[in-house]
């Protein structure tokens, strides 16, 4: 991923903002580098989205941000969600950035926590096995409940 070649940057100007070992900087870099990927699929929705429907809403009294609320984005809903599932997935499975970026337990993202049970002689497989079976629950609830939504969502931009 190219977030590894800007790692040592990152952390540098994180070290000079006195912003390491904090959530909100692994927060700030995920939504960083996942931004382009959301916009590349959202792009597809909302330009499938037919322009006469909004122009239709703002002639109905309806302004760009009511037209936007009201008409655009629930038909690009199916967009957002795969968006939301995807950038979130990727964030979750996101581990040189926590491991370099955070050194105290208390802000080390879960993969992090499960790289402690590996040493360098021994490999604690027990506790291993055990966290990344928690570690993979949210994500499967997440698709089980979303499921619908993201496969609509993944061929709706396809076809012009």
């Amino acid at each position: 991923m190219a977030a590894v070649a800007w790692l040592v940057g990152l952390y540098r100007e994180f070290y000079r903002l006195g912003m390491l070992n904090s959530v909100w900087t692994l927060v700030l870099c995920n939504a960083a580098f996942n931004l382009a990927f959301a916009i590349w699929i959202l792009t597809a929705y909302f330009s499938a989205i037919p322009v006469q429907l909004e122009e239709a809403a703002m002639i109905d009294g309806l302004g760009r941000g009511g037209a936007l609320l009201r008409v655009t984005l629930p038909l690009a809903m199916p967009g957002v969600v795969t968006a939301v599932i995807f950038t979130s997935i990727a964030a979750w499975n996101e581990f040189v950035m926590g491991l370099t970026l955070s050194t105290v337990p208390e802000s080390q993202p879960l993969t992090v926590g499960i790289n402690g049970f590996i040493g360098n002689y021994t490999v604690q497989w027990n506790y291993l096995f055990a966290a990344s079976v928690i570690a993979i629950v949210p994500v499967v609830v997440l698709f089980a409940f979303i499921e619908r939504h993201v496969v609509s969502g993944l061929t709706a931009g396809s076809v012009k």
